[in-house]
């Protein structure tokens, strides 16, 4: 069984901004896969169902981007799923707008999110789809830029990158990682 994570922020508030590209990319897995996502359990809302032939589980943590771990560990540990048959979906304010980087593993980078499965789980060691949100502007305070919301021209380019995560999380469960890397980490094409 794979768990796979899309990390943001509860609420209409934080829909569909910077911050939320997580949430977004398990909607579309939810939508492809006929995933219903819209049980509550482990401080998540979460879905069951089989992506490339694997019993997944699709979660959306509700305990907002800083305990995105305590979510993520209760169903592990329920589940007893290993670090490495987790796959964690994230912006990254280091990437350009669109462009996937899939690790398997590496620090938070400063991501609170990821900060906190780490200190969760007690290790790196685990896959990771970090999807480009662009550069923070100069001058612009962070928190006010991860929850902003895409101009029109980046919207453009989210959608179907949204599309090319979902193609890299089937890759990285019927592939592995090492092989679904050496496929989606490139540039955005324009």
């Amino acid at each position: 069984m794979k768990l796979i994570v899309g990390l943001g922020n509860p609420g209409m508030q934080y829909a569909a901004t910077r911050h939320n590209i997580g949430f977004e990319v398990i909607d579309s897995l939810s939508e492809a896969y006929n995933i219903q996502v819209m049980k509550n359990k482990y401080k998540a809302l979460i879905g069951e169902g089989t992506i490339a032939g694997e019993k997944v589980i699709l979660m959306k943590p509700q305990t907002y981007m800083n305990l995105s771990g305590e979510a993520v560990k209760a169903c592990m540990d329920f589940h007893k799923i290993s670090n490495k048959d987790i796959i964690i979906i994230y912006d990254d304010i280091s990437l350009q707008v669109g462009q996937l980087r899939l690790r398997q593993s590496g620090s938070a980078g400063g991501h609170n999110g990821i900060k906190n499965i780490i200190a969760q789980l007690g290790t790196q060691e685990f896959p990771r789809v970090k999807f480009g949100v662009g550069e923070k502007p100069q001058g612009w305070d962070l928190a006010n830029y991860v929850l902003g919301r895409f101009s029109e021209e980046e919207m453009k380019i989210i959608g179907p990158r949204i599309n090319e995560a979902v193609k890299a999380v089937e890759a990285i469960i019927s592939s592995g990682i090492e092989k679904a890397m050496n496929n989606y980490n490139l540039k955005v094409r324009r």
